[in-house]
Formats: structure tokens, C-alpha cells, sequence
């Protein structure tokens, strides 16, 4: 899957295998169900699939590894051999290995490769797309954003180099939602640009469905869909490679208008 210089922006649908995922907690915990919705989401124009088994809400209750794999393998196994590709989201060495000889094409830790020590070494050894998303552990209204994704980056970058991690396949993600303000979320949108330009890599946005909705539009998670959509066509146009989106059809019509509109110029 090329995610580098090809102008577009690819749709990437989640599809969580939780019980207490901040949006859909529990729908699609059984892996029938999450086989279903997986299969709904590439019928409406996914390019690729996010599969989780840990939700990475605010105040989520961590999973021991062995049960993370035990609820992603019947859904990663399945949606791979029918021809997917797959993403799986997770910060543990042992689930993205299992993930990779499953044959999963992406890697989306959401602490850069900072949360276990092997992560990198794991995604060194595949030809796998490895997503590094800006986290924090506590929430900091004096932060210079950039700064921290500077130190931050820089930190998760090293750790790629010294693991002979292919610099071509990696993609940054903002972190939007985790350890920061509104306002920080906000920004790491607006600024989304200056982070492709900085690095010179591919851009995920990952703004669906989230609290800066309710806090900003005072909407509910289930009526966020018109701030998503929003949000992300301005990450697009700042230069996003990837959208991570609870609502593929509606982001596949979004984009494709866009394309159109900007094809007249």
C-alpha cells in the first residue's frame, strides 16, 4: 500500500473488537459482529481497516496481551484472507507480531513505538506501515504543541533508526484526543501541515466521532458526524494521507466531491 506521493487520501475504517470503546463500546466485540461491520466499511469505500481489541479512551481499562490477540485473531485472520488490508491497533510487541505473521499491513501504536521496547524491532523485521501517533500521559494547557511533537517524534524516530525501521514506511499521527486540551486538539489540526513539512512523512488524521465535538458543538458522540467531516476535509487539505473514520461511506463522498471540485481548477 503506498501511502507516500500519490496526491490522494485514503480511508481508513475503524472497527473496534471492544467492550468499552468510547463510541460503538461493545458492538462488535463478538468477531462475527466485527466481521460484519468490517465488511460494511470496505462495501463503502474503506481503503484499509483499523482493527483494536484495547480502547484508548480516556480512563480505559488495559488488556493483558494474550487476550488482545485472542479477540483480534479470528477478525485479522479473516479479513486478510479475504483480501483486506488490515491495520492493527495496538502499543504490544507480542500483538503486532502475531498481527504481522496474520498478515496485517499496518502497525498503529498509539505511543510511537515508545510504550514497548521491542515495537520497533517487531515492525523492523516486516515490510509493514508502522502509524506513530503524539501521546501524552497528562494533559499540559501551558504545552508548546510543537515542541512536544518535535521531542516526542524525534524520541519515536530514533528508536525506528536504531531498529533499521524503513524511514519510507512510516506515517505520523497528531494525536488529536490524547493527553491534550481542546484547544491543543484543535491546534494539532491546524497545524497538521507543519508537521508533514517538518518530517517530510505521510499524515494520519484521526478525528472521528471525538470529545472535541461535544465540547466545541456540544453534540453527542452519536451526532458528531458533521464536525467529523469538517475537521477532517481541512486535515486533508493541510495534506492528510490517511482519515481515520467511524463513517466511511460519508468520508468517501466527502473526498470524492472534493476531488471533483478541485479537479475544475
Amino acid at each position: 500500500m503506498n501511502l507516500v506521493g500519490t496526491g490522494s487520501v485514503a480511508v481508513m475504517g475503524i472497527v473496534n473488537v471492544t467492550p468499552d470503546s468510547f463510541s460503538d463500546g461493545g458492538r462488535f466485540l463478538r468477531p462475527e459482529a466485527a466481521l460484519a461491520h468490517g465488511r460494511t466499511l470496505l462495501a463503502d469505500g474503506a481503503d484499509l481497516l483499523d482493527v483494536g481489541a484495547e480502547s484508548t479512551r480516556p480512563g480505559f481499562e488495559p488488556v493483558p496481551a494474550e487476550e488482545e490477540w485472542t479477540r483480534l485473531s479470528p477478525v485479522v485472520g479473516t479479513l486478510v484472507a479475504e483480501g483486506a488490508v488490515v491495520s492493527v491497533d495496538t502499543t504490544k510487541a507480542f500483538v503486532a507480531k502475531r498481527a504481522l505473521e496474520a498478515g496485517a499491513a499496518v502497525i498503529n501504536d498509539v505511543w510511537g513505538l515508545q510504550a514497548d521496547p521491542e515495537m520497533a524491532s517487531v515492525l523492523a523485521d516486516s515490510n509493514a506501515v508502522a502509524v506513530l501517533m503524539h501521546n501524552r500521559h497528562e494533559v499540559d494547557a501551558a504545552l508548546d504543541l510543537r515542541a512536544d511533537w518535535r521531542r516526542f517524534f524525534d524520541r519515536s524516530l530514533a528508536l525506528a533508526e536504531r531498529a533499521g525501521m524503513a524511514r519510507e514506511r512510516i506515517v505520523l499521527d497528531p494525536g488529536v484526543g490524547f493527553g491534550k486540551t481542546q484547544a491543543q486538539n484543535v491546534e494539532a489540526v491546524a497545524r497538521l501541515g507543519e508537521l508533514k513539512s517538518e518530517y517530510g512523512l505521510p499524515v494520519l488524521l484521526g478525528v472521528s466521532r471525538k470529545s472535541m465535538f461535544g465540547y466545541f458543538l456540544e453534540r453527542a458522540a452519536s451526532e458528531r458526524l458533521a464536525g467529523t467531516l469538517a475537521t477532517h476535509l481541512y486535515g486533508a487539505d493541510q495534506g492528510a494521507a490517511i482519515l481515520r473514520v467511524h463513517d466511511v461511506r460519508e468520508h468517501v463522498d466527502a473526498l470524492k466531491m472534493r476531488r471533483i471540485l478541485k479537479d475544475v481548477r
